[in-house]
């Protein structure tokens, strides 16, 4: 047990793919802008993914509809943001930031009520029956898409970067982006929050004893069920704040963004192990730094790099780096 619990291996894993790069990138500021971009890349899939993986490893769900809270978490980013033009267009990141919040936290607030009608209506009639419950959430997602159309619009919408957030800074030659900054620093705050809510809080035991005896924790007294909702309520919200980070990476939106990822958001979280919070961190910034290298490389590869690093990772630890039945 304490031997799992001090498994650093995994954490090599990210600056040892980083240092493997850096001869062949060639250029030290293009090696460091290129991985800059992709680990805020990999830190905007790890907020999305978080969510899935608390569903997906923790509740033994299913959810291929999680593309829809990330979709709906996006629009309601162009309605807040787009209300609060004048703070947006400020130089000043203080008056940025005053308005980027609240837009996540609205975000949040209504893909968490979508995922409360979404497990009520879609997924409860399906616990325990996966076949059913990818067929009924892909096409709780379809409709989904359809209804961000019918309220938002099928076209295109633009969501740019709030002003002082364009640009890059300058370290030597290399250019950093502010952009990508600001969302290393959002997806690292929700690592920590979650990582502290699950080993260090009351309800992160209980849901962690839920998942290995149900029964044992309901005979204590304890709702799991209204807990797992609570979780699942707790996951949509994720993938609306991932929503919100990815449509300003993106700097615009569309109905099928979330399909867009819902691929890689798997990718990660079988990487990481489903249910872990740590292997899903990595695995989200290998995807990251994959998707920028190769691109940058070899074009024609980048198409196809993340399912190499999975079946790579998947051949060194056949259930991910940090498997939650093996913590």
């Amino acid at each position: 047990m304490m031997r799992k619990d001090r498994d650093y291996k995994p954490l090599l894993l990210v600056p040892m793919l980083a240092l493997a790069t850096l001869p062949l990138v060639g250029s030290p500021s293009t090696w460091l802008t290129l991985t800059v971009a992709g680990l805020a890349m990999g830190m905007i899939i790890f907020i999305i993914a978080s969510g899935l993986t608390l569903v997906f490893g923790l509740m033994d769900v299913l959810n291929f509809g999680h593309g829809v809270f990330i979709a709906l978490g996006a629009f309601v980013a162009t309605s807040v943001l787009g209300a609060m033009g004048d703070w947006t267009g400020s130089a000043q990141l203080w008056r940025n930031l005053v308005a980027v919040l609240p837009a996540m936290v609205v975000a949040m607030l209504v893909a968490g009520a979508l995922g409360l009608a979404f497990e009520r209506f879609i997924v409860r009639p399906v616990y325990g029956q996966h076949l059913k419950q990818i067929l009924i959430t892909m096409g709780g997602m379809i409709i989904g898409e359809e209804l961000i159309k019918v309220i938002w619009g099928p076209q295109q919408i633009p969501l740019p970067l709030p002003e002082a957030m364009k640009g890059a800074w300058l370290l030597g030659d290399a250019a950093v982006e502010k952009y990508r900054v600001f969302a290393v620093l959002v997806g690292a705050a929700v690592f920590a929050v979650l990582a502290w809510t699950l080993a260090r809080t009351k309800i992160g035991l209980l849901i962690r004893a839920g998942v290995q005896d149900r029964e044992m924790v309901e005979s204590l007294g304890y709702r799991v069920r209204r807990l797992f909702v609570a979780v699942f309520v707790a996951g949509s919200a994720l993938a609306g704040l991932g929503g919100v980070m990815w449509g300003l990476y993106q700097q615009n939106v569309v109905a099928q963004m979330g399909a867009q990822v819902n691929v890689l958001i798997f990718i990660v979280i079988i990487i990481g192990g489903l249910g872990s919070t740590g292997g899903a961190l990595i695995g989200a910034l290998l995807v990251g730094l994959m998707a920028n290298y190769t691109g940058f490389l070899v074009p024609k590869v980048a198409l196809f790099s993340n399912i190499a690093l999975m079946v790579a990772v998947l051949l060194w630890r056949p259930q991910g780096i940090y498997p939650v039945a093996n913590r």
